[in-house]
């Protein structure tokens, strides 16, 4: 069995809030870029800005929004691995020092309703585990913001909804949502499980390269034809109108209750920050 230290989960998970917070992924670049060439007049002006913002982000080491976002960690645990020390306190203190040397704004607070007290340090993330074959440990870092997270939706569809009921719910998402989440969006979209899994499936998603293809036929289909609408609906770049409201719809499905057909909608915001590695 392999083991690896609870410190190098810490100094990880801190250099990704570093780079994700920084530096926008590669696939998204080539992707505003490519909808730059085919946009004119202020649609085509606000992506080249966001061009212009990646770039100064990286080369000056400013965060790409001053909205740092929620700190969402996914973890594929290999059942081979064994992991000295506490990877919950890992990863808490790897966001905990990310944030701190990273300058980035602390936006977590500790009671939701009554005092909305700020802990100051951007902790707790929010973290997933799964454990997968074999002696490996894959993070992806996300960091979630508070303009696309707050115009996300989950509905519980009865089994007999179509597809056109839920082409529509996303297509009402994303019309509601309008400037407030950012465009041009990343749209994630859970189907099946229950209510609390379908929201989870949709937010993995989001983690997916803007190129990559469903594995399964249908679904990258409905993808496909999701995308047309939801650009067709003429938002575009920040609410502004034009061609792109929308650079890419991933969708994630798993089994479900046969009395239930649940559908959640996560958006994410044109710069869209997350970061992988495999220790």
């Amino acid at each position: 069995m392999r083991k690896l230290k609870a410190a190098a989960i810490t100094k990880a998970v801190k250099e990704m809030c570093i780079k994700a917070a920084h530096e926008l992924p590669c696939d998204m670049l080539c992707a505003v870029k490519k909808a730059a060439a085919q946009e004119k007049g202020i649609s085509k002006r606000i992506l080249n800005f966001c061009l212009k913002n990646a770039q100064i982000a990286k080369d000056e080491l400013i965060p790409l929004c001053q909205d740092t976002g929620v700190a969402v960690v996914f973890a594929e645990i290999g059942n081979d691995l064994f992991i000295e020390g506490d990877i919950n306190a890992a990863i808490e203190e790897g966001v905990r020092q990310g944030y701190e040397d990273g300058y980035l704004r602390k936006s977590i607070v500790a009671d939701p309703l009554f005092t909305r007290k700020n802990t100051d340090d951007n902790t707790p993330p929010v973290a997933h585990y799964n454990f997968v074959k074999g002696d490996k440990l894959k993070l992806t870092v996300m960091l979630k913001g508070g303009g696309s997270e707050n115009n996300s939706k989950i509905n519980m569809f009865a089994p007999s909804a179509t597809i056109a009921d839920i082409e529509d719910f996303a297509l009402k998402t994303v019309a509601a949502a309008g400037s407030k989440a950012c465009p041009p969006l990343i749209v994630g979209i859970g189907i099946g499980g229950n209510f609390e899994s379908c929201a989870l499936l949709a937010k993995k998603s989001l983690a997916r390269e803007i190129d990559s293809k469903n594995k399964d036929k249908r679904y990258d289909a409905l993808e496909k034809q999701l995308l047309k609408k939801i650009n067709a609906l003429n938002i575009g770049p920040q609410g502004l109108g034009g061609k792109t409201t929308a650079l890419a719809v991933f969708i994630e499905f798993a089994p479900c209750h046969m009395a239930s057909l649940p559908v959640a909608v996560n958006l994410g915001c044109h710069a869209n920050r997350h970061e992988g590695r495999v220790l």
